[in-house]
């Protein structure tokens, strides 16, 4: 585990107690779901607290504007909700602001008493097979960014490969497999942009593999987005009798699971469709108990040629082990989506082996285990990538609620030496940042629901970076 980085400044000191004659001052990093739950929380406390949002893109709402894909338009509509929270007026959003570039912890401390992070986790889990660093390996949290129009990724993505791997048995898996299998022209009526619509349109893709490791009632993909895979046009979806097994352990999670049973159901009535009657331009195999082992460069020339993968068997309680038997798959490009993973934070401390600031019950502690003052995460940050995205409001109350018996105790807690609303904004303006506050994404929402209109669309999202400043900024200008 990673020990905080030491203070730019070392004059500036933690206090112990809160002033009780003026509002609590918190801010929160990061202004996705998680972060703007845990305002929302906030504000229905019973302290007499200002919240200031921090969120480093020129856009709030993180995970769900730039991790859901964009035919799933139900999932995106939790936008709404959160949209709501924000235009009350009572908390304060920030964007444009990188936490460890434009301030750090030493910074927030001078102009408030707490700060939760809420920072996510958006870079994929290492995946420790041979081959994983060859040409067309991919981590599948890049491919996500890149169709749903991250400012910080390219704009252009190679889709040159007719035959392509997606190892993983989640939902962020099938999203992959999903888009690489679709045509592009269904896409046409979601928010995607524009470069990735050509980009998928010119797709060679014509067989898409997902390969799980254990069987089919320990997949964790949820039944609906599963389901959806049959109703896509132009596209046979394929499953293996032979991948099919089922030891005491699944037959346990099958009868105390709905969401296990409905999924197993899905799976195996797709096993009794009829080769015969497959005619789509476009295939998408699912293949159950096969471990990868290794990403085959066949000819030496740096690039994927292959997937090695070996049968594993149940071991009777939903584990599995190997087999030794071997397969190889020929594919052009493989998607690495087996999670996401944290990234370390200056001047916090990290626990490189979870991927999480290491915390208790959201109250952040050092190496010794001590709390560290008036410091707080929420999410994915501070309980690793599992769960859906309501998953983050209890996670947030309880966070909040150790939050505030902090404060009303004055134990464990920091206190601001210029807490006054205004002192933040003129330090960052000092700094040259470009500061979006809300009424500056107000406009580029609308910027953004009036390109859609205009196509039959509900929106046509704008990925370049300066061009979200620009249009963003003209609210205040």
């Amino acid at each position: 585990m990673r020990t905080p980085d030491a203070p730019a400044d070392s004059n500036r000191k933690a206090r112990n107690s809160v002033s009780t004659d003026r509002q609590l001052r918190v801010a929160i990093v990061g202004a996705g779901p998680a972060g703007i739950y845990a305002a929302d929380i906030l504000s229905k406390t019973d302290l007499d607290v200002s919240i200031d949002l921090f969120e480093r893109l020129p856009a709030p709402f993180g995970l769900v504007r730039y991790g859901v894909a964009p035919d799933h338009p139900r999932i995106k509509q939790i936008i709404t909700a959160l949209h709501k929270i924000l235009e009350r007026g009572d908390i304060r959003l920030l964007s444009n602001v990188d936490y460890g570039i434009d301030l750090k912890l030493d910074d927030l401390r001078e102009f408030y008493d707490a700060v939760i992070f809420s920072t996510g986790a958006f870079t994929d889990a290492a995946l420790t097979i041979p081959g994983a660093e060859l040409e067309g390996s991919y981590g599948a949290a890049d491919f996500v960014s890149w169709y749903d129009g991250h400012p910080y990724v390219p704009t252009t993505w190679p889709l040159h490969a007719q035959q392509v791997a997606v190892i993983g048995a989640g939902n962020v898996a099938l999203d992959v497999a999903r888009v690489l299998a679709k045509n592009a022209d269904n896409l046409l009526v979601t928010e995607i942009p524009d470069n990735v619509y050509a980009g998928l349109k010119d797709s060679a893709v014509t067989d898409v593999h997902v390969f799980a490791r254990r069987g089919p009632a320990q997949v964790k993909f949820s039944p609906l987005e599963l389901r959806e895979l049959g109703h896509v046009p132009d596209l046979d979806v394929i499953v293996y009798p032979e991948d099919f097994e089922f030891d005491e352990g699944s037959i346990a999670a099958i009868g105390s699971s709905n969401q296990t049973k409905q999924v197993v159901k899905t799976l195996t009535d797709w096993t009794l469709n009829d080769p015969a009657t497959f005619s789509a331009s476009r295939r998408l195999h699912l293949h159950f108990l096969h471990a990868p082992s290794e990403i085959v460069d066949a000819d030496g020339d740096g690039a994927v040629d292959a997937l090695r993968t070996e049968r594993t068997k149940l071991n009777g309680d939903g584990t599995v082990s190997g087999t030794g038997e071997f397969h190889d798959w020929p594919v052009q490009a493989v998607y690495r989506a087996v999670g996401y993973f944290g990234s370390p934070l200056p001047e916090l401390p990290f626990d490189d082996r979870k991927g999480v600031i290491p915390n208790v019950e959201g109250r952040v502690i050092d190496i010794d285990g001590e709390q560290v003052p008036g410091v707080y995460c929420t999410g994915w940050i501070k309980r690793g990538p599992v769960g859906l995205i309501g998953h983050t409001k209890s996670d947030a109350a309880e966070t909040i609620r150790n939050l505030v018996e902090d404060a009303q105790n004055q134990a464990g807690f920091a206190s601001a030496g210029q807490p006054d609303p205004s002192a933040i904004t003129s330090f960052l303006a000092e700094r040259g940042v470009e500061v979006i506050e809300w009424s500056g994404w107000e406009l580029l929402d609308a910027h953004e629901r009036a390109l859609g209109e205009a196509r039959g669309r509900a929106r046509v999202k704008v990925i370049a970076r300066d061009e979200m400043i620009a249009i963003s900024r003209g609210a205040a200008q």
